[in-house]
């Protein structure tokens, strides 16, 4: 159980391209943050990496930033939960603790032709029935396999007796390293993160025999699944030195928490690097017939488990960045709605953003990006417009396929993430859909979550009403567009991304 005189609840949001330590109060209010950015690192095409223990670092930083903020102590804290960028791959030696190479990360598409291999014997969906995910350069599973197959002398060490070659994603690596690392570190992952390596069986929430023997991944190398609100273990030394680590969540899943989704037909949608929508669908798995994917939207220790249906965007953010970035179009991410303000729609301009191949509802990967509709008389403020409507049009086409595999029409849309400060494309965003975008009170529901996850565990907070009740309204944009203007604009929309599918013969 939590300390009694323990005021404050932390929360470690390890996302694609930052890392966060947050702490909160019992109402859900920030009291300290720190934030640092990590390397992206590109060393070819397609390929995307992380330094994982450049992560571990800057983890450590921002921990011990966060709590000089406030001069809080460790006692202070009741305890602290982790939420992470899912999918992304470290495999790392566990008697060193050194990885044994950079992280390979979730939008790398390094595995492409073994989606083309693997899907040749049964198809794209040949393990959805099990996992709810279909083949793709998305998860985990062959991500590992590919590390096990192109680092010299990996996979004899992984097949060894020692077993001294472990896998995690983010979450795992973390909690590795706060409880340990190669003094008795905690081993472990929790069920979100688990559902989405592609290796755990939906309804046994156990890592499936049958598909490992398929990808040759080795057991041994697999964390121990557990639940996503329970005390993992205890900080081992620092600014958080004995306090528990009692929750752990995908940062979606934590998003879904953070904005209090606990009942069926409750959506969220995440603004960040990527987009991505998730719907609780209760106790039952729901297996999609449009394009999206099925998932463990939480445990809350041992009751059973919820799930979610999810549509992943690769791109959102993340396009904005690459207009920073790549064409330096703007010098931060944020001039990108002063820009798009200075033209009065898209001037005919689609901008299709499949750096990463198209994820839902279309999966393929792939499928290019593409800019369609330039004349001479488009200029850098459509180019930006068209970027912001990019993830509009994207949100749509997940929305429209979650209404048909949920069979529920949503009334409103919940919103956070970075890119929800943007006026301009909430007003979009609730024009195309024909539907109010709600952001809440406080927008950090990402971290939000992981911290109500932790609370939950050692008694903090009481109760899901006690999180509903923090839940509050920000902002409601309504839409006010015309319905003709809305289907012209879809439809243009719809026939540019034909053009990235027939981009690749």
């Amino acid at each position: 159980m939590a300390n009694g005189t323990a005021s404050y609840i932390g929360a470690i949001d390890q996302g694609t391209t930052s890392t966060r330590f947050i702490v909160f109060d019992r109402t859900g209010r920030i009291v300290a943050v720190a934030q640092k950015e990590h390397e992206q690192i590109y060393p070819q095409p397609g390929w995307v990496e992380h330094d994982a223990e450049e992560i571990w670092r800057n983890t450590q930083e921002v921990i011990a930033g966060a709590m000089k903020q406030r001069s809080l102590r460790a006692i202070d804290i009741a305890a602290v939960g982790i939420t992470n960028q899912r999918e992304t791959t470290v495999v790392w030696n566990r008697k060193t603790g050194k990885p044994v190479g950079n992280a390979i990360v979730w939008q790398d598409t390094r595995v492409g032709d073994a989606v083309e291999e693997f899907s040749r014997d049964g198809g794209q969906d040949r393990f959805r029935a099990q996992t709810g995910l279909p083949l793709s350069t998305y998860f985990s599973a062959l991500k590992i396999r590919w590390i096990l197959n192109h680092v010299p002398g990996i996979r004899k060490l992984a097949e060894s007796e020692s077993s001294e070659l472990v896998f995690g994603n983010l979450d795992t690596y973390l909690l590795w390293n706060l409880t340990g690392g190669i003094r008795g570190g905690i081993h472990a992952t929790d069920v979100t993160n688990a559902s989405r390596t592609q290796l755990m069986d939906l309804e046994t929430l156990a890592w499936d025999a049958t598909i490992l023997e398929a990808f040759g991944i080795p057991a041994t190398m697999l964390p121990e699944i557990r639940s996503s609100s329970e005390v993992y273990g205890y900080v081992k030394e620092g600014a958080l030195a004995g306090v528990a680590i009692a929750g752990i969540l995908g940062d979606q899943q934590a998003a879904l928490v953070g904005q209090t989704c606990f009942n069926s037909g409750e959506a969220k949608n995440t603004y960040g690097t990527g987009c991505f929508m998730l719907m609780n669908t209760g106790e039952q798995a729901v297996q999609s017939q449009h394009g999206l994917l099925t998932t463990v939207a939480y445990k809350f220790g041992k009751q059973p488990a919820r799930y979610a249906l999810e549509g992943s965007v690769a791109i959102a953010g993340a396009l904005v960045q690459w207009l920073r970035d790549n064409l330096g179009l703007i010098a931060k991410s944020s001039d990108v709605e002063v820009l798009a303000r200075t033209v009065k729609d898209n001037g005919g301009v689609y901008f299709v953003p499949a750096f990463s191949g198209l994820y839902a509802p279309h999966w393929k990967s792939s499928a290019p990006g593409v800019i369609a509709g330039l004349t001479r008389f488009a200029n850098k403020g459509h180019m930006a417009r068209a970027s912001l409507e990019a993830t509009a049009f994207q949100t749509l086409e997940v929305l429209e396929a979650m209404e048909k595999d949920s069979r529920i029409e949503l009334d409103v849309l919940r919103v956070d993430g970075g890119m929800v400060e943007n006026d301009l494309l909430m007003q979009f965003q609730a024009d195309i859909l024909s539907r109010p975008v709600v952001r809440p009170a406080v927008k950090e529901t990402t971290a939000l979550g992981a911290a109500y996850t932790a609370g939950l565990a050692v008694g903090y907070f009481c109760d899901l009403d006690e999180l509903r009740a923090n839940w509050a309204v920000d902002q409601t944009w309504t839409p006010n567009m015309p319905a003709d203007t809305r289907a012209e604009l879809y439809r243009m929309w719809k026939r540019a991304v034909t053009k990235s599918h027939d981009w690749v013969d």
